[in-house]
């Protein structure tokens, strides 16, 4: 428990940003998750042994990869880690751990990706209150570039939308042309029903939900 704080400051203002102080290890274990077997549960005898990470610089990564959805609370590989060693999945999947760890800089700015260094820094400095000549804030920029690195945000999302009715998503695939007519004043009313996916990975339905919101609900 001591360890989840120690790497995420602030958690009792309510901003949870994970980081490492040793971020490289961030990239050591990525790179090593691709080629191990996926674990029952991801411990630290299998990050030690199985991935050959060892000392007290590399217990914080189990709390990160909780944070970043790779993990459930429990230790257990997440559908996203599974993801993730599909090496035609991984950029999206990492991409998707991006946002999901790092919520409370993308509540500032949607595209925070895409900052170069010294944008990211206010953003970081902005969420957390913390001073910018601060180590924290530090490593909390080299532990997100480190796991951005394994990121395409430009990828095929790995949500998609076969589950909704075939009513809704012929109004998604509705064209521009049809979205934009005003000239009819017709008021429709849905109901939706969702048959959600079985998966306990939260950044799913996170998803989901925020597809049904931009494009159903803010036309």
């Amino acid at each position: 428990m001591a360890e989840e704080k120690q790497n995420n400051p602030r958690q009792s203002g309510g901003i949870n940003v994970p980081y490492l102080n040793a971020y490289g290890t961030i990239s050591k274990t990525l790179d090593r998750i691709k080629t191990a077997s996926t674990p029952e549960r991801f411990t630290q005898d299998f990050l030690a042994t199985k991935l050959g990470l060892k000392g007290g610089s590399a217990k914080p990564i189990i709390p990160f990869l909780k944070r970043t959805g790779f993990l459930n609370s429990d230790g257990t590989p997440t559908e996203l880690y599974k993801k993730f060693r599909n090496e035609s999945l991984r950029p999206a999947a990492a991409a998707q751990a991006v946002r999901t760890g790092y919520t409370a800089l993308y509540e500032i700015n949607e595209y925070v990706h895409d900052l170069n260094d010294t944008e990211l820094k206010g953003v970081v400095v902005q969420a957390t209150g913390l001073g910018a000549n601060s180590t924290t804030v530090k490593a909390i920029m080299g532990s997100f570039k480190a796991l951005r690195s394994f990121a395409d945000f430009e990828a095929k999302k790995l949500v998609d939308d076969s589950f909704l009715s075939d009513e809704i998503q012929e109004k998604i695939k509705k064209s521009p042309e049809e979205k934009s007519d005003k000239s009819i004043d017709l008021k429709l009313g849905y109901i939706i029903n969702l048959n959600l996916p079985a998966t306990s990975d939260i950044a799913v339905f996170d998803a989901i939900f925020k597809s049904i919101r931009k494009h159903l609900l803010d036309e």
